[in-house]
């Protein structure tokens, strides 16, 4: 089954289960920018409904459930009014829903919207730092498999290029949509070294010349959280300036 049959019946069962409830589906994040990658980037959907109940979310139970087993993450539901009221809480998110989305069904509900950036070094900082502890506790157990240090690490490029798109923005610079693309800017204004990202890219895409041997993979992994070290740092000063 094609992407564009899965979500043309994941609608059809949206709108089948919550009716004239249901205001937009909007897909956001790396697809809606082109930057997919099969087996590694996620199909992320904002649902937007005009209330929602217990009982709106029970309803969507067998929905949701039939989108999970085709491996996609459960969507984000909010209200149409929520939205607007929930900018300023997380404007990280709201501003990858800004940068790239396509809305699959009804109208787009993100148009217009005011994001306060008052909280935005906070969270990014938070998000940057927990996303760290979170690296380094899958370290230990990977440390020792190559292939399990590099699928670590392509698994963790996507989540980190999002918070750069957040850094980049705290800097007064309009990120792009593409990963790779966030992160090149990234490398440009921060002065990080970008031919680590670079190979743990090429990691993500399969595009590897030569499989890495344990010890390689151990060292880019070391210089990987060294980069991140300094962009958390750069996002720290930020906050005392």
């Amino acid at each position: 089954m094609t992407m564009k049959h899965q979500f043309e019946g994941f609608i059809d069962d949206l709108k089948a289960t919550h009716g004239e409830n249901l205001a937009s589906v909007i897909l956001y994040g790396s697809a809606a920018a082109g930057d997919f990658v099969p087996q590694q980037s996620n199909y992320d959907l904002l649902i937007a409904l005009h209330r929602i109940t217990p009982e709106d979310l029970r309803n969507a139970h067998a929905t949701v459930r039939e989108w999970l087993k085709m491996g996609h993450p459960v969507p984000v539901y909010f209200t149409v009014s929520e939205l607007n009221d929930a900018a300023d809480v997380f404007p990280i998110e709201f501003h990858r829903m800004e940068t790239a989305r396509k809305v699959l069904f009804g109208t787009d509900v993100l148009a217009g919207m005011k994001i306060s950036d008052e909280n935005l070094r906070h969270q990014t900082e938070y998000e940057l730092r927990s996303k760290l502890i979170r690296l380094r506790r899958k370290y230990i157990p990977a440390s020792g498999s190559a292939d399990s240090l590099m699928g670590l690490m392509a698994e963790s490029i996507s989540s980190f290029a999002a918070l750069f798109g957040a850094v980049l923005i705290l800097r007064g610079i309009e990120p792009p949509a593409t990963r790779q693309a966030i992160i090149a800017r990234t490398v440009e204004h921060l002065h990080v070294d970008g031919t680590i990202f670079e190979k743990i890219l090429n990691i993500r895409g399969n595009n590897v010349a030569e499989a890495m041997n344990e010890a390689s993979a151990n060292r880019l992994f070391g210089e990987y959280l060294e980069q991140i070290e300094k962009v958390i740092d750069s996002v720290d000063k930020a906050g005392t300036s």
